[in-house]
Formats: C-alpha cells, sequence, structure tokens
C-alpha cells in the first residue's frame, strides 16, 4: 500500500526543488521532516507541506501507522513556464522563463521484522 501527494504548479524552478527533494528519498517520515526544518533552501517549505499532506492521505485514506511511514519516491517534474519580457540595451528585449514545478512524493509502510 502506497500514500502519495502532489502539489503542481509551484513557483519554484524544478532545478532547485530536486536539491532539497534528493535529500529526504528512502529516509523515514520523522527524520524527512527533521532534515527538511533544518535545510535552508527556499523550497523545504514546499516539499514539507508535500510531505505532511501524504502523512495526512497515509493514515486518513489507508489507515497506514505514521511511525512505519518511509518516503518510498520523491520526484519533480516541469510545470508550464511563465514566459516574461526584460527590456535590455539598444532598444532590445531577452525572454525570462519563471519555471514552476510538479511535487510529487509517495510513502510505503515499511516492513517489520
Amino acid at each position: 500500500m502506497q500514500a502519495k501527494a502532489v502539489a503542481k504548479t509551484v513557483r519554484i524552478a524544478p532545478r532547485k526543488v530536486r536539491l532539497v527533494v534528493d535529500l529526504i528519498r528512502g529516509k523515514q517520515v520523522g527524520e524527512a521532516i527533521a532534515v527538511l526544518r533544518h535545510t535552508q533552501r527556499g523550497a523545504s517549505p514546499v516539499v514539507e507541506k508535500v510531505l505532511k499532506s501524504a502523512i495526512a492521505n497515509a493514515e486518513h485514506n489507508y489507515e497506514m501507522d505514521t511511525d512505519n511511514l518511509v518516503v518510498s519516491e520523491a520526484y519533480v517534474n516541469e510545470g508550464p513556464t511563465l514566459k516574461r519580457f526584460r527590456p535590455r540595451a539598444q532598444g532590445r528585449a531577452s525572454r525570462i522563463n519563471k519555471r514552476t514545478s510538479h511535487i510529487t512524493v509517495v510513502l510505503t509502510e515499511k516492513k517489520e521484522g
């Protein structure tokens, strides 16, 4: 049994979120929350929110024990990109890509014994 939570179209570049998500993959839930709380990156509060949502889903929808939960999968996909333009020298304009992310966290129960 696995519980899942997804945050879509989060306004942080996927490359930045992947640095945070890589820290919690494979860890127990309590340890993962502790790591996110002490990580000083802009994406860590967002990833923590998704993780807590996955924990709530596991507890409420599947009646899983929260003490035995492990982050089995955590990945970030690229969402839609907002294209903006910035004025440059000599009447030119350059494009700025404001990237978004789809963050997914999947939890499974650790086997006893």
